[in-house]
Order: structure tokens, then sequence, then C-alpha cells
């Protein structure tokens, strides 16, 4: 079979798991109840990163989706060789009360299975999921990276104009229709409008009319239809107290019972925004450097020529910003490096 169709050779999948493999060699780690936290390490010792993937719709394949459009593959590319991912699990209904806490603990006993302090890299809903944990447990954060990731949701975006606009009767009906859950398929087919050929090209950034580009294009396809089912808890909590309370930005968000309290967070910071994602837009994803209590110096920031999902999936951008975040995880000097952004 022609490589560019590797990830075509594997069987059917277990209940509950992608049929579609991984991309970099990887082991499961831990078993938690609401993830496997995947290892993607090449060596045993050294500074560790954990790749905290969105848990939204679709599965957290968006950190390794293929050669030259991973995560996972640019950070070890870079230098990072201890890199993990959340590997997030899709809810069944005895996970319909799992909450945000939830996901925290389970984060927490995660990095401690790695082996604290870490660098966390959250992409999206990862990236606030992330800054709320790197708040409340300070000391087992290194670095943080941020890609995409609404924190502000003052700050006008279609995440917050949808959150906002909606009754909110019609987010209960939808976890009463999913039995305590929120179903990914339902989700994807009526909250998420069908990516044209050409939004795949702008996500993956490549032409698709080779065969390579084909194996891409079926890649993402069924990668973009295999959906995750959110706990309805989690769900609500999201829309209500983040998306329309914006209680992260403002200062009232409780997590694991403590407030948290942004200007806690004084780990170096690495904020990654598109300047073409209509989902979470730049604005709102540099605006995360005003409300963090890290030094300015300490604070690195850039904006690529991109879509939401070309920030982890674009050919173009693993060639450049991501090799330069590696790099900044790397680096002893990291102010040196913000200065220069």
């Amino acid at each position: 079979m022609d490589a560019c169709f590797w990830w075509l050779e594997r069987g059917p999948a277990k209940q509950g798991e992608s049929s579609l493999p991984w991309t970099t060699p990887n082991s499961v780690a831990l078993e938690l109840a609401t993830m496997q936290l995947r290892d993607c390490s090449r060596i045993r010792s050294g500074q560790p990163a954990l790749v905290c993937a969105p848990y939204a719709l679709h599965r957290a394949l968006i950190a390794d989706f293929a050669p030259g459009h991973s995560v996972v593959q640019s950070l070890q590319e870079g230098g990072v060789d201890r890199v993990y991912v959340t590997d997030w699990r899709s809810a069944t209904p005895s996970m319909r009360y799992l909450s945000i806490d939830s996901y925290l603990a389970d984060l927490n006993v995660a990095i401690d299975e790695i082996g604290a302090p870490v660098d966390l890299v959250g992409l999206c809903q990862g990236g606030w999921l992330s800054l709320l944990y790197a708040a409340r447990f300070p000391a087992k954060v290194r670095r943080l990276v941020m890609v995409g990731a609404p924190v502000d949701l003052s700050i006008d975006s279609s995440l917050s104009r949808l959150a906002r606009n909606a009754p909110e009767q019609v987010y209960d009906q939808l976890v009463s229709r999913g039995g305590g859950n929120v179903s990914g398929e339902e989700m994807l087919r009526f909250w998420s409008k069908a990516p044209s050929r050409d939004d795949i090209v702008a996500a993956l950034q490549r032409d698709l009319s080779d065969e390579q580009g084909a194996a891409l294009l079926a890649r993402f396809d069924r990668w973009n239809a295999e959906t995750l089912n959110l706990p309805g808890t989690y769900y609500l909590e999201i829309v209500n107290r983040i998306f329309r309370e914006n209680r992260i930005a403002e200062g009232s968000f409780v997590a694991l019972g403590r407030p948290i309290h942004l200007k806690d967070v004084v780990a170096p910071i690495f904020l990654l925004a598109g300047l073409d994602d209509d989902v979470v837009p730049a604005t709102q994803a540099l605006a995360t450097a005003g409300l963090v209590g890290t030094p300015p110096a300490f604070i690195a920031a850039a904006s690529e020529p991109s879509n939401h999902l070309g920030l982890f999936m674009g050919a173009r951008t693993h060639a450049h910003v991501w090799r330069r975040i590696a790099g900044w995880l790397r680096d002893d000097l990291p102010g040196v490096l913000a200065r220069s952004a």
C-alpha cells in the first residue's frame, strides 16, 4: 500500500475509540475516567510537554493529524523529546454529571503521573482549561502555550455571539435530548457548518489535488465525522460560566474549591493567534496577555495568516511558528524571545 495511505491500514476500532490511527507512535500511559494519557515521548528523561487537546467536538487527533500537520511531530522535531497528549473520551451515560472540575482533577492526576512541572500546550478550548490549571496549580506549570484559545468572551467572536444570542433553554434541550449528554453528531449537524474543500485546503495549508492530498482529504473527512459526546454538566458549565458569564476573564470562576485569579499565573506564556480565525479572533486570543500576572518580558506572541484549524493542522504554520514554539520551550531565556516577538 502506498505510504501516503498509511492511516487506512488499521482495522475496526473498539467501541468509543477512533478508527484513525495516530501519526506519532505512542503508548497509553494512564487510563482515567475522562481521558487516555498518550505518551509520545522518544526519551524517558527531560522536560515534559503536555498537549491539552480541545474537548469540544472532535477527537484529540487534531494534535497529531498527519506528517507535516502534527503538533506532536513539530514539537519533537524542534527538540522537545517528551510529549504527552490528553486523548479525551467520548462521554458515556455514566459520565453525564462530569464537570469542568472533573477534567481539571484528571488533568492534575495526569501531570502528577508525568512529573511536575510540565510545559502545558493548550489548543483552543484546551487553552482555557490549561490556563485554569496554571492558575489553580501554578507550581506545576513551568511554561504555558495557548493556541487559538478563547478566554475573554467579552471580545466579539463567533463563539461569544453564539453563546450570547441563543436562548439558554436551547442548550438545556440539547442536553435533555442526549439523555444528560450532548451528542457530538447533533452538534456537528446543527451547530457546525460542513467544511468545503476550500475550507479544508485553508486548514491544511496545502494543495489537495495530488495523490497525497487526496489521502489527506479523506483523512480529514473521517476525522471530522468522528465526533465526541460531551457530558451535559460540563457542557452547560462552559456555555454559562465561561461563554455567557465570562467568569474566567472577570475573576469569578471557582475551580476545585478555590477562586481562580489569573494574576496568579506568572509562568512564561506563548500566545498564538490566527489572523483569519473567525472562531477565536486574534484580538481575543492575544488579549489573555493583559489578564495574567506574567511579566510582559516573559510573554511571547505570534499572529499567523491562518484560520482556526490551520493553527493546529496547517503545513505552513507547522513549518514556521510551531518550530519557534518548540525553540521557546527549550530556551533558557524566554524573555529575550518575548522582546523580539
